[in-house]
């Protein structure tokens, strides 16, 4: 084999490795991923049957892949993992074997903060000491005395900011987003989409339940597919 040739496949080798090493999963995904891996840990718990444990692994293998799905070739060998899972033990340390691999939300600056609300000229910024910036989805806060909520989310490449009143609902109900039973409240903003030739007093406003507690949100979200219809619906 010539030196060009295996320069080549050094340099693909190198390639490979930068990329298992980068993180790649999102923290909705991380989610999904601990949730089918504890529905497999509960079934080695609880259940005696070893063919329903082996179809629950299975579905588990299945799950854990299809939450990454433009995963790398090496990335997929380590999502692959899940299908080996035999114990308790072992879906607990493949869980954490894949939090160094989480990919950091960003930390936006304050001054990058106030340019995503531009029109609030006092915007209260969130307290995000302590917060690890991994395990955030959207970043979201309430300024309790204007009764307005805040949410940033990376769209498309970039990061978006809407915000609009909050209600809250005062007793549990299921947030849209995570699709939990928490405490929640109304959110509704309006859009800034305006059909051809609206009239200047033209407005549609758009509301949903979400979660008091961003945080408890970005814990549970599994699927941002909600988020993002609701986020294109306000900017257009």
């Amino acid at each position: 084999m010539g030196f060009a040739r295996l320069a080549l496949l050094e340099r693909i080798h190198l390639k490979g490795l930068q990329r298992m090493n980068q993180p790649f999963i999102r923290n909705h995904q991380y989610n999904r991923i601990k949730k089918a891996v504890g529905q497999l840990r509960n079934a080695i718990q609880t259940v005696s049957d070893p063919k329903v444990i082996r179809a629950v692994r299975e579905q588990t293998a299945i799950a854990v892949s299809e939450a990454v799905p433009d995963a790398a070739e090496e990335q997929k060998r380590l999502l692959a993992g899940a299908a080996d899972l035999a114990t308790a033990e072992d879906c607990q340390r493949f869980a954490d074997s894949l939090e160094p691999y989480v990919a950091d939300f960003g930390a936006l600056t304050d001054e990058q903060l106030r340019k995503l609300f531009p029109k609030i000229k006092k915007l209260k910024l969130p307290d995000r000491s302590g917060l690890d910036s991994r395990f955030v989805t959207y970043l979201g806060w309430t300024d309790i005395a204007s009764n307005r909520m805040f949410l940033v989310y990376r769209l498309d490449g970039r990061y978006v900011g809407v915000e609009g009143t909050v209600t809250p609902a005062n007793k549990k109900n299921t947030c849209f987003l995570c699709n939990r039973h928490e405490e929640v409240a109304l959110f509704s903003a309006i859009s800034k989409k305006r059909p051809a030739g609206a009239s200047p007093d033209y407005y549609q406003s758009f509301g949903n339940y979400l979660c008091l507690n961003s945080e408890t949100c970005n814990r549970g979200i599994t699927d941002v597919s909600a988020l993002e219809a609701f986020l294109r619906n306000l900017i257009g």
